[in-house]
C-alpha cells in the first residue's frame, strides 16, 4: 500500500493488464510488485475508498466497510480509526478479496471506541469507491 498512489511516470505493471504499458517493456531492473489476498484464490481488487462523514462534529472510533457477494461470502475491512470528524473526507486503498462484479452490498459500520451517556449519531454522507484499471 506504500506504493500508491504511483509516481508520475505510472506503476510498474504486472499480470492482467501489463501490455497496456509498452514503454515499460524498456526498462531494466525494475522491482515489480503485486498484491494477492491471504487465501486462495489470491486474487484482489485494489480499489480507492472516499468515505465523507456527517452527524457529530468530533468522536472516536473506527470505520468499516464490509462488502458481500453473490456467494455469501462476506469480508470486512477498516478505512479509518482514532478521532474521527464530519470535516474530513477518508481516503484508503483497500485490496478486496471480493470481485466487484460480485459485490452485492457495501455496508458502512462505525464502532464508537468511547462510552457516553450521549448517543451520538454518525453516518455517511457520501461513499465513492473506484476500482478497476480505467476508475
Amino acid at each position: 500500500g506504500v506504493c500508491f498512489p504511483c509516481p508520475r511516470q505510472g506503476c510498474p505493471m504486472m499480470g492482467h493488464y501489463a501490455d497496456r504499458f509498452p514503454e515499460k517493456l524498456k526498462r531494466v531492473d525494475q522491482k515489480y510488485f503485486l498484491n494477492t489476498a491471504a487465501d486462495e484464490p489470491f486474487a484482489t481488487w485494489r480499489q480507492k475508498v472516499f468515505v465523507k462523514l456527517s452527524g457529530v462534529k468530533k468522536t472516536r472510533g473506527d470505520i468499516n466497510l464490509v462488502y458481500y457477494d453473490t456467494q455469501g461470502n462476506s469480508k470486512e475491512y477498516e478505512v479509518a480509526n482514532g478521532d474521527l470528524s464530519q470535516d474530513d473526507v477518508y481516503t484508503e486503498y483497500l485490496d478486496v478479496e471480493i470481485n466487484p462484479k460480485n459485490t452485492t452490498k457495501i455496508e458502512f459500520l462505525w464502532n464508537k471506541a468511547i462510552f457516553s451517556l450521549l448517543w451520538a449519531r454518525l453516518g455517511a454522507e457520501t461513499v465513492n469507491i473506484i476500482h478497476g484499471a480505467d476508475g
